[in-house]
């Protein structure tokens, strides 16, 4: 009985030296299991598609002055991004993203005696600065920049004649996103944002020359590939 207690008080007072061996705490030994490279490293160049839908008002009134209408427009888009990410290191991220959107955002209505009247957006493009937040793999983030267009306004007359303008819109967007790594390379996102495209006049349509105004939301998920 002696000797087993002999042989289990040695086990015990050995163990605790062989773990901080295997661990690298031994000797002063660099530790296997620790490492200064942080577990998800988000900095690099990325590019990505995505898809989504917009919903939102176009504001209708007469160039000069006049009546003001509002009716709301709804839509799909579809289109890509590329960005740089900075990772500042305790969570901290920073990025700059630009995307191109083709859009079918608009809507349309039946004016009696003239036809049907169309308007939307065909494109629109961001330029936006990213400020995120990473938790491992996973990063929350703020968006906000710089919106661009192309709108078009459109009346069919009862006899099937097409009378179409465009014009370019310039304004501003805003938002917030999540972004979630699946590999060190893939990433999937889910973004809001929030877009003012200001106001353009088209000229020439046979319902009058109008003032234009297009403002409209995107909820859009993606996927991005870090290169």
């Amino acid at each position: 009985m002696k000797r087993q207690l002999s042989v289990l008080s040695t086990l015990l007072l050995l163990s605790p030296s062989a773990m901080a061996a295997d661990l690298g705490w031994n000797g002063g030994n660099a530790s296997t299991i620790y490492s200064s490279t942080p577990a998800s490293d988000w900095s690099g160049f990325y590019a990505g598609v995505n898809a989504g839908y917009g919903w939102g008002t176009l504001l209708r009134k007469p160039t000069g002055g006049g009546v003001e209408t509002s009716d709301g427009t709804s839509g799909l888009v579809l289109g890509g991004q590329a960005g740089y990410n900075l990772d500042l290191g305790g969570g901290a991220v920073l990025s700059t993203e630009a995307d191109l959107q083709w859009s079918n955002i608009g809507y349309e209505q039946a004016i009696p005696g003239i036809g049907t009247f169309k308007s939307g957006m065909d494109f629109f493009g961001t330029v936006r600065g990213r400020a995120g937040w990473s938790f491992g793999q996973v990063m929350p983030y703020l968006t906000a920049g710089f919106a661009a267009g192309r709108g078009s306004a459109s009346v069919t007359s009862p006899a099937n004649v097409v009378t179409s303008q465009s014009a370019n819109h310039i304004g501003w967007t805003v938002g917030v996103g999540l972004e979630a790594k699946a590999t060190d390379n893939i990433s999937f996102k889910a973004e809001y944002l929030y877009v003012d495209l200001g106001t353009q006049s088209y000229a020439g349509l046979p319902v009058g020359n109008s003032d234009i105004t297009q403002r409209f939301s995107v909820i859009r998920g993606g996927v991005n590939y870090k290169f």
